[in-house]
């Protein structure tokens, strides 16, 4: 698949797709990613690419041109057309089910956005999808754009050093992850001693499973209740789930 990134700061897709696990799926071409820095896409001697917004207002506004011809360039290079992705505090909040389709899919064209947004003739002309990562206000929307990346990245076959890893993650099965353990047995001395819980020194499988799944269940209801809710309306919670909630009162 691949990944075009239309953006005023291509530096910071440097070493972030460099480092770590998920590098692997770049450096193997599985996820391929090219930039195109805006600022290539302005035809004036200042290479301008914003200006005031009309009606008045604080900050700028990028413009139109450079974005259309940035992003004609993008589809144009591909040879067949792709979905244009924006990153904006008004769209849909990414979730692991969307990185799903994503990680299936050929690929898209990411739009990151600075300053006080993009000219709206520009994102009802060009973008199919605009996406979030939350209920908060970025600088831009390159974060975003890794975020996204690195989410598609790591379930790609042979990314992860287990491939088991990436199902056993928060959202794969519609819960949050459950704790997990490992080196000392028994951190600290005395008092102030924290033991592995003994359920995962005992060998016994299923007493294991099911130890992991009331965690999930637990932490779920307690930190994320509406995926309680969206896992319940959807089937996925056992005779078994529900009477552990119930025993918590949750």
């Amino acid at each position: 698949m691949r990944f075009d990134v239309v953006t005023l700061f291509p530096e910071l897709f440097g070493a972030p797709l460099e480092v770590g696990v998920t590098r692997r799926a770049f450096e193997s071409g599985q996820v391929q990613v090219k930039l195109w820095p805006l600022r290539d896409f302005a035809e004036d001697n200042y290479r301008r690419v914003d200006d005031r917004p009309y009606g008045g207002g604080p900050g700028m506004v990028m413009l139109a041109e450079p974005l259309e011809r940035a992003l004609a360039a993008a589809q144009a290079d591909r040879g067949a057309p792709a979905p244009v992705i924006h990153f904006t505090p008004t769209g849909r909040r990414i979730d692991q089910a969307l990185v799903r389709e994503f990680a299936a899919g050929p690929g898209a064209i990411l739009l990151c956005g600075r300053y006080e947004g993009i000219d709206q003739r520009v994102l009802d002309a060009h973008v199919d999808i605009e996406l979030s990562l939350g209920d908060f206000v970025l600088s831009g929307g390159e974060l975003p754009a890794l975020a996204l990346l690195d989410a598609v990245a790591r379930l790609q076959e042979g990314v992860l050093g287990d491939a088991r890893s990436h199902q056993q993650d928060s959202f794969s099965d519609a819960l949050l992850d459950c704790p997990h353990y490992s080196r000392p047995e028994v951190l600290g001395e005395g008092e102030a001693a924290r033991p592995v819980p003994a359920v995962l020194l005992s060998g016994h499988h299923a007493d294991i499973a099911r130890w992991r799944r009331e965690r999930s269940l637990e932490l779920t209801a307690r930190r994320r209740p509406e995926l309680i809710a969206a896992a319940r309306a959807a089937g996925k919670l056992t005779a078994a789930d529900e009477k552990y909630l119930a025993s918590l009162g949750l």
